[in-house]
C-alpha cells in the first residue's frame, strides 16, 4: 500500500525538499501541499491523507491549532510536527493537540520516511521516555483542559494500572513483568484503552494520563 502525504509548511523550499525525500520512495506519495495551517486542514479534509507532516510556527493558523482543527473534525490522518527545537513547550503543546509526533527538520531522508512508514501503521514513533520528559517539564505550564468529569470512568481498574505505567514509560515487557501478566495481556489492554479513550495511539494516552491526573509531573532531578 501507497502511504499518502500531505505536506504543510509556509517555505515553499522546505515544501519542495520534503516532496523530494518522499516521492523517490515507491511506497510513500505527497498527495497535497499547503502554505499555512488554514490550508492545511483544507488540504488534509479534501485528500484525506494517512499522515500530515505539519510545520509548527505558520502563518494564518499554526500548526497546533491546524492539528487540533483536523482531530476535532474527525480527520483519521496522522499529524507529524515539524520543529526546529527538540524538546520545546510548542512540542509538548502539539503532543496534547492531537499530533503522534515530532520530527526535527534536520532528519535525515531516510529516517524522514521511515518515520512517515512508521506513523502510518499506527505505531509510536516517540517514545514514551521522551513524552514524559516533555510532560514532566511543561505539564504545569500549560493551561489544564476544562473538566470533563472522570474521563477515565470507562476503563477497568487493571487497566487504569496499565495506563499508569504506559505513563511512567515503561515498555509492554516491563509493565508485563510488574503485574505479573503476560506480554500478549498487556497488549491487549492498552489497545482496549484507546478503544474506549478514542485515542489514536500510545501517546495520546501517556498525555491523556496526565491531563486527567492520573499522573503528575515529576520535580527536576537536583
Amino acid at each position: 500500500m501507497t502511504v499518502r502525504v500531505v505536506v504543510a509548511d509556509d517555505q515553499e523550499l522546505i515544501r519542495a525538499g520534503l516532496r523530494t525525500v518522499l516521492d523517490a520512495r515507491p511506497d510513500l506519495s505527497v498527495v497535497g501541499e499547503a502554505a499555512d495551517g488554514v490550508e492545511a486542514v483544507a488540504v488534509a479534509t479534501r485528500t484525506r491523507p494517512d499522515v500530515v507532516l505539519m510545520d509548527v510556527r505558520m502563518p494564518r493558523r499554526d500548526g497546533i491549532a491546524a492539528t487540533r482543527d483536523l482531530v476535532a473534525a474527525g480527520n483519521p490522518a496522522k499529524v507529524v510536527m515539524l520543529t526546529t527545537f527538540d524538546l520545546d513547550e510548542h512540542v509538548y503543546a502539539a503532543l496534547r493537540a492531537g499530533a503522534s509526533a515530532f520530527l526535527l527538520k534536520d532528519t535525515r531522508p531516510a529516517d524522514l520516511a521511515e518515520a512517515v512508514r512508521v506513523v502510518a501503521r499506527g505505531e509510536a514513533l516517540l517514545a514514551p521516555t521522551v513524552t514524559r520528559r516533555l510532560l514532566d517539564r511543561y505539564a504545569d505550564r500549560l493551561p489544564a483542559p476544562a473538566p470533563t468529569g472522570d474521563a477515565l470512568a470507562v476503563l477497568t481498574a487493571r487497566e487504569r494500572e496499565v495506563l499508569t505505567l504506559t505513563a511512567r514509560a515503561l515498555s509492554n515487557a516491563e509493565i508485563a513483568a510488574r503485574l505479573h501478566l503476560s506480554t500478549a495481556t498487556v497488549k491487549t489492554h492498552v489497545s482496549a484503552i484507546l478503544t474506549k479513550l478514542d485515542l489514536r495511539d500510545r501517546i495520546q494516552a501517556v498525555v491523556l494520563a496526565y491531563d486527567t491526573g492520573l499522573v503528575r509531573p515529576e520535580p527536576p532531578a537536583r
